[in-house]
C-alpha cells in the first residue's frame, strides 16, 4: 500500500524522468513574475497601491533581499520533508504572498519580501535535483531558460491583464498565484516524498576523513561571487530599465514590452549556456568573456537612440541571460556530487543574493543622486568586469567537494528511478 502511495509509483523511467524535468521546468517559470510584473508597473505603484514614491527602490530590492536571507531554508526544508516537498511548500507559500500583496496594499513590502523567502526556498533546490537525477546540461538550461520565460511572460502580460481586468492592477498581479498553485501540484506529484538524511560534513563514512567546509574551498567562493555579480546586474536591470526607458521619452506600456523582451530574447542562450559550458574549452573563454560583453551591451542601452533601443536591449538580454545560466550551471559542473550541489546552490545563491540585493538599490540611489542614468550604468558596466574576473577563477580551481564518499551515489545510481533527493 505504501509503495502505491508514493509519487510516480508505477511509472517507466522515461517517463518519471520526464515528469521530473517538466516539474523543475514549471517551478522555475514561477520563479521570476513576482519581481518582474511588479517591475513592468512601477510608475503605477504609489498610485495604485499607495506606496510612497520615495520607497520604490526599497519595493525593487526586497525580493532580492529575501533571498540572501533565506538561502539555507531550502536545504533545512527538504532535509526534513523531502526535496519535492520543500519547493512545494515553497511554492504554495508564494502563491499565498502574491495574492496577499496584490489584495492588501498595506502588505505590500511584507507581501513582497515573504514571495522573495518562498522564491530562493525553491530556487536553490532546483540544482540539487538535477544533480541528483545525472541532468545534462540540457536540464540545467531548460531550468534556467524558464526562469527567463517566467520574467517575460510576467512583465509583458502585466498591462494586458491589467486591462483585461478592467483596469485592476491588484488584479493582474494576484493572478500569477494561479501558475504557483500548478507549479506545486507538479513538482509534488513527481516525486515528493521524504527521503533519508544525506551524508553531511563532520561525519565519517567508510573510513573517509572529515572533509574541506566550503567557506575555506576557494572555488565556492568564486562560484558565489560569479552568481552573486551576475544576479546584482540582473535585479537592478529588470528593476530599472522600465523606468529609464520612460526617461528617454518612451511610452509606459512600450518600456514594459521592451523589458519583456529583455527576458525573451535571452531565452536561447539560457538554453544553451549550460550546454555550452559542459565543453572545457568553450568554458574557458566563456566564462570570462560573459562579464566583457554585459559591460558592452549596457554601455550601448546607454548610447544608443531610442530608435536602437529594441536591438540592444535584445543584446544585453541575450549576454545576461547567458551568464545566469552558466552560473547555475558552475554550481553543478563545479561540484563533486548532489550533495555538494545543494550545498554549493545554498552558498552561491544565499550570499550571491544578498550581494545582488544591493543592486537595484545602488542604481536607484545613483539615479537619484545624479539626476540621470549615465552614472548608474557606467557603474554597472564597471561591476560585469568584476564578474570577469570571477568567472576566470571559478572555472580554474579544484572541484568543490563536501562528499564524504561516493559510496551512495554510486549506489543510489543502480537504480534507474530518478529521485528528488534531499
Amino acid at each position: 500500500m505504501r509503495k502505491k502511495r508514493q509519487a510516480g509509483a508505477g511509472l517507466s523511467p522515461k517517463l518519471m524522468t520526464g515528469l521530473v524535468l517538466l516539474a523543475l521546468v514549471m517551478v522555475s517559470i514561477n520563479l521570476r513574475p513576482a519581481i518582474t510584473t511588479v517591475a513592468g508597473v512601477m510608475n503605477q505603484v504609489p498610485g495604485v497601491l499607495g506606496l510612497d514614491p520615495a520607497l520604490l527602490p526599497l519595493l525593487g530590492t526586497l525580493p532580492v533581499l529575501a533571498f540572501g536571507i533565506s538561502g539555507s531554508i531550502g536545504p533545512w526544508l527538504a532535509r526534513r520533508v523531502g526535496t519535492g516537498r520543500a519547493v512545494s511548500l515553497a511554492l504554495l507559500v508564494l502563491a499565498a504572498a502574491l495574492i496577499i500583496r496584490a489584495t492588501v496594499p498595506a502588505l505590500l513590502l511584507p507581501g513582497t519580501f515573504l514571495a522573495g523567502m518562498a522564491i530562493m526556498t525553491a530556487s536553490v533546490l532546483v540544482p540539487q535535483i538535477v544533480k541528483a537525477n545525472r541532468g545534462s546540461g540540457w536540464w540545467t538550461g531548460l531550468c534556467t531558460m524558464g526562469f527567463g520565460l517566467g520574467a517575460a511572460l510576467g512583465a509583458g502580460l502585466v498591462q494586458p491583464l491589467e486591462r483585461a481586468f478592467g483596469g485592476n492592477l491588484s488584479s493582474a498581479l494576484a493572478v500569477w498565484a494561479v501558475p504557483a498553485l500548478l507549479g506545486a501540484f507538479l513538482i509534488h506529484r513527481s516525486g515528493g516524498r521524504p527521503t533519508a538524511a544525506p551524508i553531511t560534513a563532520g561525519t565519517v563514512t567508510g573510513g573517509s576523513a572529515t572533509v574541506t567546509p566550503l567557506r575555506r574551498q576557494r572555488t565556492a567562493w568564486a562560484v558565489t561571487a560569479f552568481f552573486g555579480l551576475q544576479a546584482m546586474l540582473y535585479f537592478a536591470i529588470t528593476s530599472w530599465l522600465a523606468v529609464y526607458l520612460v526617461s528617454r521619452g518612451l511610452a509606459p506600456a512600450e518600456s514594459a514590452a521592451l523589458l519583456a523582451w529583455f527576458s525573451l530574447a535571452g531565452l536561447p542562450a539560457s538554453l544553451l549556456a549550460p550546454v555550452l559550458a559542459g565543453r572545457p574549452r568553450i568554458l574557458r573563454i566563456m566564462a570570462p568573456g560573459l562579464g566583457v560583453s554585459v559591460a558592452l551591451a549596457l554601455l550601448g542601452v546607454l548610447m544608443a537612440p531610442v530608435g536602437l533601443q529594441f536591438l540592444m536591449v535584445g543584446i544585453l538580454g541575450i549576454v545576461q541571460s547567458a551568464g545566469f545560466g552558466l552560473a547555475m550551471a558552475l554550481v553543478v559542473i563545479r561540484s563533486s556530487g548532489p550533495q555538494t550541489a545543494g550545498k554549493l546552490s545554498a552558498m552561491s545563491q544565499g550570499l550571491g543574493f544578498a550581494l545582488a540585493s544591493l543592486g537595484p538599490l545602488l542604481a536607484g540611489l545613483l539615479h537619484t543622486w545624479t539626476g540621470g542614468w549615465e552614472v548608474t550604468f557606467w557603474a554597472l558596466s564597471a561591476e560585469a568586469m568584476v564578474l570577469a574576473g570571477a568567472g576566470y577563477f571559478a572555472i580554474r580551481g579544484p572541484l568543490v567537494s563536501v562528499e564524504q564518499s561516493n559510496q551512495a551515489e554510486q549506489a543510489a545510481g543502480k537504480g534507474s528511478n530518478p529521485t528528488l533527493v534531499p
